[in-house]
């Protein structure tokens, strides 16, 4: 795809992008998909001065990203990626947030598992800590829950085709580690820029036939930039919720939206209604526990607002207390975002059908089984 210009030195084009993307307001230019490919590339292979990169992701920032650029900084990130086919049909890739939370407990991290014993492969993705949040990652809640969380890429696809587990979590340092060694540059950037929308999209494993893509946002516009971001990685399907805190979990108490395409086709909005799913709730989602120990750092308004540890360990408790049978906040929040997801893929023709099927699933207790 990138071979005309592949000898190109990497400083000399990173000068000319930053020159153009950097000037302002009203005269700060836009680049080329393949620009933004190679100032991407150059800096996942250290050719880039700190400085440098951290002034092209801010510039583009500041100027408004396109979608080209987006998807320059995207083949970059997939070209360094270790992927792997794993050897089931269908694989569902959650890409959860990965700053993570800090207003409730995540319940998302054992979504994957929970698909697996309804027979659908699933991967679930992330890191230790990125900004701009730094609150409780899947890392940390499935490293609480006993699950190895360092797996690589082959390992982790081995256990997707392995029937009586189904499903793995893989880390960012596993399976894009140039990526990851980036994690320095953008905690002293401090704002969000471009690679927090683009490296949930990064693919590590995909299925032999289908590869599902899901995920959460917050934000209105953003629906339509992971639809188009999701097919140029080549997902056949995406899901993409308007969750709590940026997750894949809408709230249990309220009508919510989702956005979805079927074969790479165009982007289809929809109501999600819990109580038509039988929930219903009080609370929006898993409440934190009134007991757990505060973290803040003065001074700090990115400040972590829990204890990353205590918090990961009681959405650990939660977490497996709801895939043994145990109703409450992180049941409902497990039939809600399983049953859209059960739904998405085909597995049932309507969304109170796959909300009952989770429901038997985690009454029978059989997937807590899987996560260890």
């Amino acid at each position: 795809m990138h071979q005309a210009v592949a000898h190109t030195d990497p400083r000399k084009v990173m000068q000319s992008i930053i020159q153009r993307i950097a000037t302002g307001p009203e005269l700060s230019k836009d680049i080329s998909q393949e620009e933004a490919y190679l100032g991407m590339k150059a800096i996942l292979d250290g050719q880039i001065d700190p400085v440098r990169a951290g002034i092209f992701f801010i510039a583009l920032r500041m100027k408004r990203e396109t979608m080209d650029e987006f998807k320059g900084i995207l083949d970059a990130i997939l070209e360094a990626t270790q992927r792997v086919t794993a050897e089931v049909d269908e694989v569902v890739d959650i890409a959860d947030p990965y700053d993570g939370y800090n207003r409730c407990l995540p319940a998302a991290p054992f979504l994957p598992a929970l698909l697996a014993e309804l027979g659908i492969p699933a991967v679930n993705h992330g890191l230790e800590a990125v900004g701009p949040k730094y609150g409780v990652t899947a890392r940390h809640v499935l490293r609480a829950a006993g699950v190895d969380v360092d797996l690589d890429p082959a390992a982790a696809a081995k256990r997707l085709a392995d029937p009586a587990l189904g499903w793995a979590y893989l880390d960012q340092a596993r399976f894009c580690p140039k990526l990851h060694e980036m994690i320095d540059l953008r905690v002293r950037m401090i704002k969000r820029q471009a690679l927090t929308t683009i490296e949930t999209e990064s693919q590590p494993i995909v299925g032999r036939k289908r590869t599902h893509f899901v995920t959460g946002y917050v934000h209105k516009p953003y629906p339509p930039i992971y639809a188009q971001l999701a097919r140029h990685a080549g997902f056949d399907s995406a899901l993409m919720i308007r969750g709590v805190e940026g997750g894949v979990i809408p709230s249990l108490r309220q009508p919510g939206k989702a956005t979805y395409y079927q074969d790479k086709g165009e982007e289809i909005e929809m109501d999600i209604d819990p109580v038509a799913m039988g929930i219903e709730q009080s609370v929006r989602a898993v409440p934190l526990p009134d007991d757990l120990p505060k973290s803040e750092r003065a001074g700090d308004e990115v400040a972590i607002m829990v204890d990353v540890q205590a918090t990961a360990r009681a959405s650990a408790d939660a977490g497996m207390a709801a895939l043994r049978g145990r109703k409450g906040p992180a049941y409902d929040s497990l039939v809600l975002a399983g049953g859209l997801i059960l739904a998405h893929v085909g597995k049932a023709r309507s969304l109170r059908e796959a909300a009952d099927r989770v429901r038997t699933a985690l009454d029978s207790g059989k997937a807590a089984a899987r996560v260890r």
